[in-house]
């Protein structure tokens, strides 16, 4: 299998709001351009010597495209989309916060943490669906792939990846300011620390 080097959008208004934005969107903040950037840098440097055999995939949804156009400031690779990066939607609560949800849906979020509420939805995407797209999108990968997809999503890329059950994957991290290398059956972090500032 080819590696994969996942990244996830830059922070967007939503994030910092605390709304899961599903397939809806919003806007890169100043922070989110900043670490679009810095990541673009570090996978420079990783990817240098097989940057000419590289692809990026990238998820159709305006935060991880404008993320993808930072990356490509520094490092030109062939480019496309492909809608199985697209975000987990929780259907008619995209774009709410989980307060919010709570006021609208009563009970719906009774017996679930931090990690377990995403598929509580009534009409949202459930889980072995999403576990599905990751698997046909894995299995499809034939060269080394840049791939600009989402928080929950990310998760479960890696957690299909890797074989971890539904929990494990579930409490993964979700860092904007570095990506993951997959390679192997498993998956690693790759931050700024040893990428010199100049490139």
């Amino acid at each position: 299998m080819s590696n994969i080097y996942l990244l996830r959008h830059g922070e967007t208004i939503w994030n910092t709001l605390g709304r899961f934005q599903g397939q809806m969107d919003s806007s890169l903040t100043p922070s989110g351009i900043d670490q679009a950037d810095f990541v673009a840098r570090i996978l420079f440097h990783e990817i240098a010597d097989a940057a000419q055999s590289s692809v990026m995939e990238v998820s159709p949804l305006g935060r991880t495209r404008e993320t993808a156009r930072r990356v490509q400031r520094v490092l030109s690779v062939p480019s496309s989309e492909d809608a199985r990066l697209m975000e987990v939607t929780l259907g008619s609560w995209d774009g709410m916060t989980t307060f919010e949800i709570n006021s609208e849906f009563p009970g719906y979020l009774d017996g679930s943490d931090a990690f377990d509420w995403y598929f509580k939805s009534p009409d949202g995407e459930n889980f072995d669906h999403a576990c599905n797209r990751a698997k046909a999108w894995i299995a499809d990968i034939g060269r080394p792939t840049i791939a600009i997809s989402h928080g929950l999503f990310g998760r479960i890329i890696r957690g299909v990846y890797a074989g971890l059950s539904k929990r494990e994957m579930l409490e993964l991290p979700v860092p904007q300011d570095g990506f993951y290398r997959l390679h192997d059956g498993v998956f690693s972090f790759v931050d700024g620390l040893c990428v010199p500032a100049s490139i």
